[in-house]
């Protein structure tokens, strides 16, 4: 299973939820997950921020799901 999929469902979001979130249309999402579409660096930032993970998590480059210390160089960043 995509891991889009795996952490919007454990959190009970549906796809239309989080499209609204990303300013995307439900289909684009739904392309991201099944993997017709790739993800655009902005969409993979904001999608690692709601889920509060790293995007090496979202990219299976790890299994650690827990997120990275936010950057000194940028503290304003969110």
């Amino acid at each position: 299973m995509n891991r889009l999929r795996e952490m919007r469902e454990d959190r009970d979001i549906l796809q239309s939820e989080i499209s609204k979130y990303l300013n995307v249309s439900q289909v684009a999402y739904s392309y991201y997950e099944i993997g017709k579409r790739q993800l655009p660096i902005d969409i993979l930032i904001k999608l690692a921020k709601y889920y509060n993970t790293s995007t090496d998590y979202i990219l299976y480059l790890t299994d650690e799901a827990k997120p990275y210390p936010i950057s000194k160089i940028n503290p304003n960043e969110k």
